[in-house]
């Protein structure tokens, strides 16, 4: 930052004693702080330190939401490991409702470990993009449980295809998940009755989905996302000079 110009990205929610936590990059003049999500700029101790927010950008699904399968959908990494902060402990209340469908990185075995039956939860270990979104598409709704995370671009890309969305009313999913593309509550109850309100009436979980698509692509759009970046780049740099 001292030579060339420099921009930190912080990608993460923070950790530790929140809302106190520190960023490391707090209290520097050298260096420009820029943030995914409001929120983390909002939690992030940042100091002195000068912030930006640049939010995401997607690259937009090649299939569009079917939603012809009595399903649920979600996108987890390491469930087993992350507990609570993926809120893989609430999937069994969703189970009960409707079979699932977990796709990410280390979900083998998830069934078990939750002390489902393998007809209540199918675990999809690692499976390429393109793939997991064409399965996707044909299940009824995507299920958005994480307590603590910047925001899930797996959501994003769900709601991209115009899939309904279920989702926790947590961090910045408040911001990127519009009352009219599903339900977004801090209540288990709320979302479990929506779910089943999906799962019943096909067409309105396409006029859901057409809310998700609209909103989804409108704010996190690639057209966007490269703009932000273009002008935050040319700034930063022009300021240096």
């Amino acid at each position: 930052g001292r030579d060339l110009p420099a921009i930190y990205v912080e990608h993460n929610t923070p950790k530790g004693d929140v809302p106190h936590t520190r960023h490391p990059m707090a209290d520097r003049d050298d260096l420009l702080l820029t943030h995914v999500t409001h929120f983390n700029e909002l939690f992030y101790d940042n100091g002195t330190t000068r912030t930006a927010v640049i939010e995401h950008g997607v690259v937009p699904p090649t299939v569009e939401w079917t939603g012809e399968l009595d399903r649920l959908a979600v996108v987890i990494n390491e469930p087993v490991r992350r507990w609570r902060v993926t809120g893989t402990d609430l999937l069994a209340r969703f189970a009960a409702l409707a079979p699932l469908d977990v796709y990410g990185m280390k979900v083998a075995g998830l069934a078990a470990h939750l002390g489902l039956p393998e007809d209540r939860l199918t675990s999809h270990d690692d499976v390429p993009q393109h793939a997991m979104h064409a399965e996707l598409a044909r299940r009824r709704a995507y299920l958005h449980l994480c307590r603590w995370t910047s925001l899930g671009l797996s959501l994003i890309e769900a709601m991209t295809m115009g899939m309904p969305v279920v989702a926790l009313a947590t961090t910045e999913a408040v911001e990127a998940v519009p009352p009219a593309a599903g339900a977004l509550s801090t209540r288990v109850d709320v979302l479990v009755d929506a779910a089943r309100g999906l799962l019943d009436d096909p067409a309105a979980a396409r006029r859901a989905g057409a809310a998700a698509r609209a909103a989804a692509r409108d704010r996190y759009g690639l057209e966007r996302f490269l703009a932000d970046w273009d002008r935050l780049l040319e700034e930063e740099v022009c300021a240096s000079r």
